[in-house]
């Protein structure tokens, strides 16, 4: 039986480099740059309409909300930029040989 992962080239991840590609050019994007913007867009929302209501009470805890979405958003930026950095310094401390076929050759290769 042909197994799914020694389809085509071995690679430096062993079959697995279109899931590695994957996480590191398009789910590390998303959540660094798609969560932060949904965040501070959802905090906005909030805050016009609380405007609109002309409810000083309502715009003061709009203002507080808007204010941690915009805190929450900046940790998820720096949390996944902070996460992308330390796996490329790593798999940059990793390379000894071009043939190298630990995980950091994976993430190389990815990239």
């Amino acid at each position: 039986m042909l197994d799914l992962f020694q389809i085509g080239a071995i690679d430096a991840c062993g079959g697995l480099l279109p899931i590695v590609r994957v996480i590191k050019k398009g789910l590390f994007p998303i959540i660094q740059i798609g969560i932060p913007i949904v965040l501070i867009l959802l905090g906005t929302i909030d805050l016009g309409k609380a405007v609109i209501s002309s409810d000083d009470k309502q715009v003061k805890e709009a203002q507080g909300r808007l204010i941690k979405r915009f805190v929450y958003a900046a940790l998820v930026f720096f949390v996944a930029t902070l996460v992308s950095v330390l796996m490329n310094i790593v798999a940059q401390g990793g390379q000894r040989d071009a043939n190298t076929t630990g995980w950091e050759g994976c993430w190389n290769a990815a990239g």
